[in-house]
């Protein structure tokens, strides 16, 4: 029994014992009062409406703003709200989100707060946390709007000005073999033959020449590239297991970023946790809010390995390709997996013959060194990129070349300047 019937009894029993009318309306006041309140309150709490609005993806540094909206669809009113937000600690900007307002019958209201895209990853917004009650707080309701997602980006290195060997075909290159001419690399113009196809005529420019011109394009072979990523935990040492797979992933997506910039083909494959694959066979609730990170992080030995890897993104074009690749790089983690030099093949089952994999890992063991030179034998043309410092890479380097392929040692960001400002010679 609450409080208030308690009170109403006592009232009750007074009136009469006591035989007067202001007692007895007393009693109908509070009753009636309390009554209203438990049917009223609870009506419109259940018709009310709460929303989300705000872009859930950005990249490193941007301001993301996010707008509460509640709707009020009963013409009762609301005496009040409170309304608790919760945000992940390396989105919050400050104190988490608090509002409290009244709401009319069919009355909207709008609130707003502002998270900043400091770090990569993949990150839950919500739940919105919503109490109500009576004037008198006599009753008090709770109800929660759903979570939201929110994807930031890794970090992107402009490569534009990137030097690679004559041997390192990323993508679609230059060929002095016609295997096809790229429309999308015209050269300048010469006159018609017999023969030419009639796509290739440039009509603008054989207006003004009055003498019938055709395109001359670029010779090129094809052929796509797909970037091999490691990120088995166990292979980076315990000093450089937070920066170096974050390294690794920003190197992974300014990679995918030139080659989409340049009009080629790439994919991506990881031997990482993908959190959204997890979140699509496990509940939610299920899901841990790492206190630290303020990401969604899985149990430890919650899935097998195979159900927690990444699905493998096969090479295709455009930007809409490349943010597919950016939004797994940003969901992707490190984890405990099979050795990296046993997993490249299967990671290599259904590419095609000539693809270009530079292989992004954290160490250069004699394992991954001959696991290369065995998908050179199978006609891949792998890259080696080391993502952290190794004392005699020289050694690395020299006994790639032997075998087929090339190395860079690409352990801090000055190391990408080499890359920028450096146009590297010789065969891989």
């Amino acid at each position: 029994m609450s409080q208030v019937t308690l009170l109403i009894l006592i009232f009750i029993i007074l009136a009469l014992l006591l035989r007067l009318d202001i007692v007895f309306y007393i009693v109908y006041v509070i009753a009636g009062i309390y009554f209203l309140a438990r049917w009223m309150t609870p009506r419109a709490f259940r018709a009310l409406k709460m929303d989300r609005q705000f872009a859930d993806h950005a990249f490193l540094g941007e301001r993301v703003e996010v707008t509460l909206r509640l709707h009020n669809q009963k013409r009762l009113p609301l005496p009040w709200l409170q309304l608790d937000e919760s945000v992940a600690p390396e989105l919050a900007g400050g104190p988490a989100p608090r509002f409290a307002v009244s709401l009319r019958g069919r009355e909207s209201r709008e609130f707003h707060y502002a998270v900043q895209a400091i770090r990569r990853g993949y990150y839950r917004l919500g739940p919105l946390t919503v109490r109500t009650g009576d004037l008198f707080g006599w009753s008090e309701l709770r109800a929660q709007a759903p979570a939201s997602y929110l994807t930031v980006y890794p970090r992107i290195t402009p490569l534009a000005r990137l030097g690679l060997p004559s041997r390192l075909p990323f993508g679609t290159i230059a060929s002095q073999r016609r295997h096809f001419e790229d429309p999308a690399r015209p050269v300048g113009v010469r006159e018609y033959h017999r023969g030419d196809s009639m796509r290739l005529i440039n009509w603008k420019v054989s207006a003004h020449s009055d003498n019938l011109l055709v395109k001359t394009l670029q010779p090129a072979i094809s052929l796509d590239t797909c970037i091999l990523l490691n990120l088995n935990r166990d292979d980076f040492s315990a000093a450089t297991r937070y920066s170096a797979p974050e390294w690794a992933i920003e190197i992974a997506a300014s990679l995918a970023a030139h080659l989409v910039e340049q009009q080629q083909a790439v994919g991506l494959a990881t031997n990482g946790r993908d959190l959204l694959r997890l979140m699509a066979q496990e509940q939610d609730e299920a899901m841990p809010f790492d206190p630290v990170t303020g990401r969604l992080m899985p149990p430890e030995g919650a899935l097998p390995e195979s159900a927690q890897q990444a699905a493998p993104l096969q090479p295709r074009r455009g930007r809409d390709h490349l943010m597919k690749i950016l939004e797994l790089l940003a969901r992707v983690e490190p984890m405990p997996a099979a050795p990296f030099a046993g997993w490249l093949p299967q990671a290599t089952l259904r590419l095609s013959w000539g693809v270009t994999l530079p292989v992004i890992t954290p160490e250069a063991s004699d394992e991954i060194v001959q696991a290369l030179h065995r998908l050179v034998r199978a006609g891949f043309n792998p890259v080696l990129i080391v993502t952290t410092r190794v004392a005699e890479f020289g050694q690395v380097r020299a006994r790639a070349r032997q075998l087929g392929y090339t190395a860079y040692n690409v352990a801090a960001p000055p190391d990408l300047d080499i890359w920028r400002q450096q146009r590297f010679t010789g065969v891989a």
